[in-house]
């Protein structure tokens, strides 16, 4: 039999932990205010980077091209973190958890075939339709 543990935990310890974290972060905060440098110099609002002098507006527009790729990136990565969980309780789960990846992974395939089908992960969209449209005004 294994020992449970009791029922009436005490919660105090966890309270006077985060009561000290809180503390500490509080203590740190002001004391980096007192201490911190002051100086106001006309350059120390700038924006710099890798030492190249900012040209421009940062407030660019980018095509939704780029937001899809990454959203399609984070997707399938999460589905990647999904199979390593399930590679390592293979033994376990037994031919129904192979089964069950099987059916997972062909999910994923068919996904990435939709996507692929409907032109998401095709760059060149605007040629290709320009060509469609060109091949119908001929007929």
């Amino acid at each position: 039999m294994t020992a449970q543990p009791p029922v009436d935990t005490p919660l105090w310890p966890l309270v006077l932990y985060c009561a000290i974290v809180m503390i500490l972060a509080a203590f740190i905060v002001i004391l980096s205010a007192f201490l911190g440098q002051r100086h106001r110099e006309r350059t120390t609002n700038e924006p710099y980077e890798s030492g190249i002098a900012p040209t421009g507006s940062a407030r660019i527009r980018f095509d939704i091209k780029f937001y899809l790729s990454a959203m399609f990136f984070v997707l399938f990565d999460l589905e990647a973190v999904f199979i390593f969980a399930w590679a390592d309780a293979a033994r376990p789960l037994g031919w129904t958890g192979y089964i069950e990846i099987l059916i997972f992974i062909a999910v994923l395939l068919l996904a990435l075939f939709y996507l692929w089908r409907v032109g998401a992960l095709d760059w060149r969209v605007e040629k290709h339709r320009r060509s469609k449209r060109q091949v119908t005004k001929v007929n």
